[in-house]
């Protein structure tokens, strides 16, 4: 795990600083029109409203809803479209559901948990809101941790002990809403896999396909089009190369539409697993072949 995260460490600091340059030097015009409205405030508020929801496509946003806030997520990824009429473009291949359920008990802090078709993995997940964007200065991004630990499901033939079922995900999530318009973001993250599929080498000794660890950077825009719709891009790069079966990028976009409790995304990308580090590790769907798959996301909030 060390020598593959001393591999990636020089290259996600790379892309990192160019994704936070990017954020503040596209960050001016937001901070000049809080400044002059929040010019006669003797005290400095949060921006509001960076996101709409916890999620944009198949990643974690900064948000995180206020304390006593109930969420259901609906989340569901059709096959890719390569077989075009055959299957209708993907919408009667096998696809992938998961259903989830989230509670933020106190300011900041969301916790839940969700079940996955794939694999029938239950994870286990928090958010944390580290860092609040300030209106008239201060603080000039947003920032938020998530972790998950995903279950594999399946049967236990599948495993030699009952700790290779685990998966992690840590991740950390820095924002920056540079106009009322638009919201910039860029999340760097590590995916850990207790367990990897190997093979045997000539010499009969069991050798590793991939990797246990695995780092990767995902990017994400947001753009309002009115009060209740907004266009959604974004791309999710592997750092980490495995000896073999190494993952393709994720290039999606969409269309995401909100009202006061629900908010409603479809888009296109080629991620099909909804678990973010299997997603991250085992993505086999290349943008490059046209493979992408129609997705959506509902989600409903109940504030109790």
């Amino acid at each position: 795990m060390n020598n593959s995260i001393n591999h990636t460490l020089p290259i996600l600091w790379k892309h990192s600083v160019f994704a936070l340059l990017l954020l503040s030097l596209m960050g001016g015009s937001l901070s000049a029109q809080d400044d002059a409205a929040t010019a006669d405030m003797t005290t400095k508020k949060p921006v509001k409203n960076t996101f709409e929801s916890i999620w944009i496509m198949d990643n974690q946003t900064t948000m995180v809803p206020i304390k006593g806030t109930l969420e259901m997520d609906i989340q569901h990824r059709f096959g890719t479209v390569n077989n075009g009429y055959d299957d209708l473009w993907g919408i009667y291949s096998p696809s992938n559901i998961r259903l989830g359920f989230n509670y933020a008990p106190i300011s900041k802090l969301n916790v839940g948990f969700g079940l996955t078709r794939d694999r029938m993995q239950w994870d286990v997940n928090l958010k944390y809101a580290l860092l609040q964007q300030m209106q008239g200065g201060g603080m000039p991004v947003s920032v938020t941790y998530f972790a998950n630990l995903a279950i594999d499901g399946r049967d236990k033939k599948f495993f030699g002990t009952g700790t290779d079922r685990l998966s992690y995900f840590h991740q950390l999530i820095i924002a920056r809403k540079v106009t009322d318009k638009l919201t910039l973001q860029v999340s760097p993250s590590l995916s850990y896999f207790n367990s990897v599929e190997g093979y045997l080498d000539e010499n009969g000794e069991v050798q590793s396909k991939m990797k246990n660890a695995h780092i990767a950077l995902a990017y994400m825009v947001r753009y309002k089009v009115s009060s209740l719709m907004a266009i959604i891009v974004g791309a999710d790069q592997p750092l980490t190369a495995h000896p073999t079966n190494n993952p393709y990028p994720n290039i999606c976009f969409g269309i995401e539409m909100n009202t006061s409790a629900h908010t409603f995304q479809v888009f296109a990308g080629n991620y099909h697993s909804i678990v973010p580090q299997m997603n991250n590790v085992f993505n086999q769907n290349d943008y490059k072949n046209g493979q992408f798959l129609i997705g959506f996301n509902i989600t409903r909030l109940w504030n109790l």
